[in-house]
């Protein structure tokens, strides 16, 4: 029988498996999680003919390798990078051939910041409430991928259409996001609101799978003390002491004790996976849909 299995020879400085998360539930404390840059995903996944829901390898800045037990299709996507097999350049953002036992290296991004490794079948590590991402803050799901671990494959799906190749937007030189009101914006003074949709901010080398934390001018208070613990979602931008916004991203608390003066726009929220740090970032009020 074929061994559908492939063996991390290095796993990179963070390297997860991820895919379409675990929505819906939020009331027990767990997070959506899921790839951060899900438009990357899904295209590296129709690349090598999987169906949407499939798990892929999520990278982080320094790229991963990998040795397949059985001969597979592998597409690489997201952060640009070079891409090689037994040490010979392959392409990127299209569907390669790996033969069994060759190397497959994903190298350091180029520019932005994660890439996507989807490989024919999908990565099958046991789901965890219904899916197989892995969740930095709660802990759910397969750990990060460390070297010498060996990760199941599902069987090639024939059901789903492979495309040989597909245009993909670069990683942001300046990052737009987008904004409508949040629950506590009252909270912060009128100059606050407007330095927080006029001023240039810089995304923060602290930044993480939980929050794009930035770095800029202070928003000022209106109102002195803390809130309550209170539910928080995909996008929130929450204010913490030192005034600095922080973006929630997948792996976000579930709740939290810091007012959200805003709340990211959904579509925006994939260019901030590509974001490096030092990136311009300007949030832009919008109007409620």
């Amino acid at each position: 029988m074929t061994d559908r299995a492939l063996s991390v020879v290095r796993a990179g400085a963070l390297t997860t498996v991820q895919d379409q998360g675990r929505p819906g539930h939020a009331h027990l404390g767990v997070p959506r999680s899921g790839a951060l840059d899900g438009p990357a995903a899904a295209l590296a996944n129709r690349l090598v003919g999987n169906g949407p829901d499939a798990a892929v390898l999520e990278t982080t800045l320094n790229g991963c390798a990998l040795r397949p037990r059985s001969t597979v299709t592998v597409a690489v996507t997201g952060a640009p990078c070079a891409v090689a097999v037994d040490g010979r350049p392959v392409a990127w953002g299209a569907p390669v051939r790996v033969p069994a036992g060759a190397l497959l290296e994903v190298g350091p991004a180029v520019t932005g910041v994660r890439g996507y490794v989807a490989v024919s079948g999908g990565v099958a590590v046991e789901p965890v409430l219904g899916s197989r991402s892995t969740d930095l803050l709660s802990g759910l799901g397969p750990p990060p991928l460390t070297d010498g671990t060996v990760l199941p494959l599902g069987s090639p799906e024939a059901l789903h259409a492979r495309v040989g190749l597909a245009p993909q937007p670069a990683p942001p030189a300046e990052l737009v996001l987008r904004v409508t009101p949040g629950p506590r914006h009252d909270w912060f003074t009128p100059q606050a609101a407007r330095t927080f949709t006029s001023c240039v901010y810089r995304v923060s080398s602290a930044s993480n799978r939980i929050g794009l934390r930035t770095e800029g001018p202070a928003l000022d208070r209106a109102l002195p003390g803390e809130l309550p613990s209170e539910g928080m979602v995909l996008g929130a931008v929450q204010v913490p002491p030192d005034g600095r916004p922080v973006v929630f991203l997948a792996d976000h608390p579930t709740t939290g004790g810091y007012p959200v003066i805003a709340v990211v726009r959904a579509a925006d929220l994939p260019a901030a996976a590509q974001a490096v740090p030092g990136t311009p970032v300007r949030f832009v009020a919008v109007r409620r849909r």
